[in-house]
């Protein structure tokens, strides 16, 4: 069996006939074939090699002030590293274009090749913090394209494509109807609300640029797929509304059955096995018999029930807990708020100043809180808002109004109107 390494050419990989340069997939990769070969160069090898690579390139592209080293400087920045695994480092560098020996000057200095890999993954390294690092990378890459005219519509499709699989996120934690699955998919939500602003902000920044039809239409699909997103957030809040009034009380303490599901879901597998253990030992015991033995067994319990040997299973004693009255469901701020703003209203009054405040999520939430004025069949905690005397009035034909402040930009105009007095 032969140990040695099976090498392969690029014409190998190909069906008969076809040539590299002829595919418009490989076409482009060869034509930047110096960097690629960088970046293969740094990262061949075994994962500590890698690391050890990596973290020595990245020292010595961080002093910007005199990027020039001596082997004597490289030597004392590098001296928790063994000096034969660091010559070993240096040589593999300079081998492969990331590192330029100037043997005039006996200086190290980082190549082109190399700072440009090196500043490729530094900013992937600072986003890897973030919870959608993902979403944050892409948002920079189209501004960084756009902000020296080298915007690439791949960028944009990275863009759209991360957006889309965060759509299917969200729209299956709703489909699921798991509260659990909402909160995590609301907190997701925020976690990467500040990039799809800051990705509006972007595109809003370079619409006046002129880009071409494929580039425009990206744009405006990322547009209204942020837009889509961003209206989860209503889509959360009232899910979890319904949840929240349809939620089983355990107890008069206010126990629900959400609540002991999130305790139950903290507790490891022997602690639930100990707590099965102990509630759940009685258990009814079947016994499978033939049919004569049951008529056996049956007309032996009817001529001797009193028997004192007789089995029996009994449920524990119920455990002492003080009784406590019902706690009162405080509504949430948005609510109170909108419910102050309409319990006086004498006049016609926008809807945006009355929805408008604080958020986005804040203005979305009191918006829908809107359609319950004047519903008959709403549950008790929404009647005060359903029994005012208002009316709302949309004018759909007129496009959207400018609204510009607390996260809102337009929104189409609306007015609350008092309902007339009967005589």
């Amino acid at each position: 069996m032969s140990t040695a390494k099976d090498t392969f050419q690029l014409a190998d990989f190909l069906a008969p006939g076809i040539v590299a340069e002829d595919v418009p997939g490989l076409h482009a990769l060869l034509s930047a074939r110096s960097l690629i070969d960088a970046f293969v160069a740094l990262f061949r090898g075994g994962d500590e090699e890698v690391l050890v690579r990596l973290a020595v390139m990245r020292e010595i592209g961080a002093r910007a002030e005199a990027p020039q080293w001596s082997s004597r400087e490289l030597e004392a920045r590098f001296a928790w590293l063994d000096p034969v695994k660091l010559d070993t480092v240096l040589k593999r560098l300079r081998e492969h274009g990331l590192l330029i020996w100037d043997g005039d000057t006996r200086l190290y200095i980082l190549a082109p090749a190399g700072r440009m890999a090196l500043a490729a993954l530094d900013q992937m390294l600072r986003f890897a913090a973030d919870e959608d690092a993902a979403l944050g990378f892409l948002v920079s890459q189209v501004a960084g394209g756009g902000a020296v005219g080298r915007l690439s519509a791949d960028n944009l499709r990275h863009l759209l494509a991360r957006l889309a699989e965060l759509k299917a996120e969200f729209s299956s934690a709703v489909a699921s109807g798991s509260e659990f699955r909402l909160k995590a998919a609301q907190g997701k939500l925020g976690s990467v609300w500040q990039w799809m602003e800051k990705g509006t902000q972007v595109l809003g920044a370079l619409s006046e640029e002129g880009f071409d039809d494929d580039t425009w239409r990206l744009a405006q699909e990322i547009g209204a797929r942020q837009s889509e997103i961003m209206r989860m957030s209503s889509i959360f809040q009232r899910e979890l509304a319904a949840i929240t009034r349809q939620r089983v009380h355990l107890s008069q303490g206010g126990i629900t059955t959400s609540e002991v599901a999130a305790w139950l879901r903290t507790l490891s597998v022997d602690n639930l096995a100990a707590l099965a253990a102990q509630d759940l030992a009685l258990i009814s015991q079947p016994v499978f018999v033939l049919p004569d033995v049951m008529l056996d067994i049956a007309e032996a319990e009817l001529v001797d029930r009193h028997r004192t040997d007789r089995r029996q299973s009994t449920l524990p004693e119920p455990a002492a807990a003080e009784p406590m009255a019902d706690a009162a469901l405080e509504p949430p701020p948005e609510f109170a708020d909108l419910l102050t703003t309409l319990g006086h209203l004498d006049a016609t009054l926008p809807v945006a100043d009355a929805v408008v405040g604080g958020s986005f999520r804040a203005a979305s939430y009191r918006l829908s809180l809107l359609t319950f004025l004047g519903d008959v069949n709403v549950d008790a905690d929404m009647a005060p808002l359903a029994g005012l005397p208002l009316t709302l009035e949309w004018d759909a034909a007129v496009p959207l109004e400018p609204v510009g402040r607390e996260e809102v930009a337009a929104m189409t105009p609306g007015r609350l109107r008092p309902l007339p007095t009967a005589a």
